[in-house]
């Protein structure tokens, strides 16, 4: 456990937990059209962050760089953020000033949808359930047939995905190499990421994917939801796998502000993330008994502003793959249970061996050096302590928490079948197939090493 954190937790433990008045009343909190921005509408529609004395405006961005923009500059206080915005920004990407993580906003989420074109050539290439079904999960092995043949006639296979430092960047990336297909690499002379690609991966905001699809500028596309279940339901695309089979519960989006604002405003980052906290809960409450209300308020123009059938398609516990083939997913979409909104190291971790095996971290660093950043930017002292203040209001129970954590999850195995342990970064990277591993790196398009 980092000695930080060791002490800032006693400190938490020991303290008095009477509330305290924000010092800043009125926030403006940015987010994406996504499902996953729920807490954020749920705690101001449920009046959860009124009653933490705080006067908030949500206001959707256009994408995840003018979200970004936005809380570096100061237009916006806090934000929904993709998990590896903040571990970007501490890295020198994006950004000037730190960006940290007291909350974080949910587990799975999102899904990788192709073309029904690109289907119906995949499809020969996946086995079938007795009952004439595609057998899940639908591996990339079933998608390197479609881009041999796009190559063999001169075609680029191109694949969308919503940022550079997105869980859906990582996760595409992960899927296809699992299956043997090459996403490609990033370079500080050439930041497209697609080096040594067998396909091409480029950005498109989330609520562009579908049509963007559908014009044939892209073939398939890694998102959150409603996107995946909007192309569904159009009949334009299916849906081969969810982030959940590919990694079971693994972390998605954060809340995240600028460090500065965090230090300056103790007291209304406390009553943020208590608001937060109480948003989750009630989405995961009684088995999700919430969640069909919880679609209705998301499908407002003012939040996600999809059709709330579309949004309760992978909300209330199912997900349809293609037409007709609806099964249950009741983790899909997790906002509390499982720790949820704790913000582990081990998921920051995570995210910066993608970086650094796909290029993004140019040079090797050491196991330290990813746990010192993962302190740096995720804030589990934040968490408890306003975890800690709603158990003293019996607002929430001890046991909903993770205290004594060391900020580690336990070892998981992702769809690879290789165990990933976040306390040992260097050994998982090295234990990947594709990408860069110990001290390689790559210099004029080509991976040599140190």
């Amino acid at each position: 456990m980092p000695r930080r954190f060791a002490a800032l937790l006693a400190l938490v433990l020991s303290a008095p937990a009477a509330a305290q008045e924000p010092e800043l009343a009125e926030l403006t909190f940015g987010f994406i059209k996504l499902t996953d921005m729920a807490p954020l509408a749920i705690a101001l529609e449920r009046g959860y962050f009124a009653e933490e004395g705080l006067e908030v405006t949500l206001e959707a961005q256009a994408n995840w760089r003018v979200l970004g923009d936005g809380v570096l500059s100061g237009t916006l206080q806090g934000a929904q953020m993709l998990a590896g915005q903040p571990l970007a920004a501490a890295l020198g990407y994006d950004s000037d000033a730190p960006i940290v993580t007291p909350f974080s906003m949910d587990l799975n989420g999102n899904g990788i949808t192709v073309s029904t074109e690109v289907w119906e050539r995949m499809r020969p290439h996946v086995p079938s359930l007795p009952d004439g079904r595609p057998q899940h999960p639908i591996s990339a092995r079933a998608l390197a047939p479609v881009v041999q043949a796009f190559r063999a006639q001169g075609r680029r296979f191109e694949m969308g995905m919503v940022y550079p430092f997105s869980t859906h960047n990582y996760e595409l990336r992960y899927w296809l190499a699992a299956g043997g297909l090459h996403p490609g690499l990033y370079a500080p002379e050439d930041p497209s990421g697609q080096i040594g690609a067998d396909v091409f991966l480029s950005v498109t905001p989330p609520p562009q994917m579908p049509a963007t699809m559908a014009a044939g500028a892209i073939h398939g596309y890694c998102v959150g939801e409603p996107w995946n279940q909007a192309a569904v339901q159009r009949g334009i695309g299916v849906a081969v796998i969810t982030d959940y089979e590919i990694w079971p519960n693994n972390p998605e989006k954060v809340f995240a502000l600028r460090a500065d604002f965090v230090e300056a405003y103790p007291n209304t980052t406390r009553a943020i993330v208590r608001a937060l906290i109480r948003a989750a809960m009630w989405l995961d409450a009684d088995d999700n008994a919430n969640r069909t209300e919880a679609a209705e308020i998301l499908s407002r123009p003012a939040y996600v502003g999809a059709d709330a059938a579309i949004i309760s398609a992978s909300m209330t516990g199912t997900f349809e793959y293609e037409p007709g083939d609806v099964r249950a997913v009741p983790d899909f979409n997790v906002f509390f249970r499982y720790n949820a909104t704790y913000p582990y190291y081990s998921d920051a971790i995570w995210y910066l061996t993608q970086m650094r095996r796909w290029g993004q971290i140019a040079e090797e660093r050491d196991d330290t050096w990813y746990h010192e950043v993962a302190a740096r930017v995720y804030r589990p002292d934040i968490y408890l302590d306003a975890a800690q203040s709603l158990i003293d209001e019996g607002l929430a129970a001890a046991t909903d928490f993770p205290f004594g954590s060391d900020g580690y999850r336990d070892p998981v195995t992702l769809l690879d079948g290789i165990p990933y342990d976040g306390r040992t970064p260097n050994a998982y990277i090295d234990s990947l197939p594709l990408g860069l591993t110990g001290t390689e790196r790559l210099s004029n398009g080509e991976v040599v090493p140190e």
